[in-house]
């Protein structure tokens, strides 16, 4: 028998680059450092999506096949920035460039170890700006205009707040029911 429970979702957006406020940059002692995963690579992409979504329930993904993944990481204005401390990697942030000069931030998050150290915003504050900068690297797309994103009750506790810090201001706001949801993390047993 499956449950239902509530769950408010919020659409979140910059309409000029100016909106960004950044973060402090982390403790430099935690040599943090931000990476683009200049390779499209499913395993990779797949790897940060499970490590980060499992206990925000991010399913949507888990049934792509290899080369579904393939397809979305080679869509041209598609970037995975990642961040790593030390060598290993913390967390990350996935742009997808749309029509009309619309940038959305598709996934955003840290790997449950790095949470509360203040990388989040870093990283929040520096993949908004490559955001705003994506027809620099991808010259046939238009110049970003909006930058946008959602969020929902069942993403970490700090995550509206984040965004509301960085300057992204509430567009849309609903609740609604959805079927409880579940992962394995990692792999089964998780």
């Amino acid at each position: 028998m499956s449950s239902s429970i509530s769950v408010t979702t919020w659409w979140l957006e910059q309409i000029s680059p100016d909106d960004l406020k950044a973060s402090a940059e982390p403790d430099p002692a935690t040599a943090v450092r931000i990476v683009r995963a200049g390779v499209p690579s499913a395993e990779f992409s797949r790897f940060l999506y499970t490590a980060v979504g499992a206990d925000c329930s991010w399913t949507d993904r888990l049934g792509w096949t290899h080369a579904r993944w393939q397809e979305h990481l080679a869509r041209p204005g598609t970037e995975t920035w990642v961040a790593y401390e030390h060598g290993t990697p913390a967390g990350y942030i996935e742009l997808d460039a749309q029509d009309e000069g619309q940038a959305e931030i598709g996934y955003f998050g840290l790997l449950p170890a790095f949470r509360g150290r203040g990388i989040g915003g870093h990283l929040l504050s520096y993949g908004t700006a490559r955001a705003w900068d994506l027809a620099g690297r991808w010259p046939l797309r238009a110049p970003t205009k909006r930058v946008w994103v959602h969020t929902c009750s069942l993403d970490g506790p700090h995550a509206l707040a984040n965004y509301r810090r960085r300057g992204f201001r509430i567009f849309d706001t609903k609740v609604g029911d959805e079927e409880s949801r579940t992962t394995d993390g990692l792999w089964p047993g998780a």
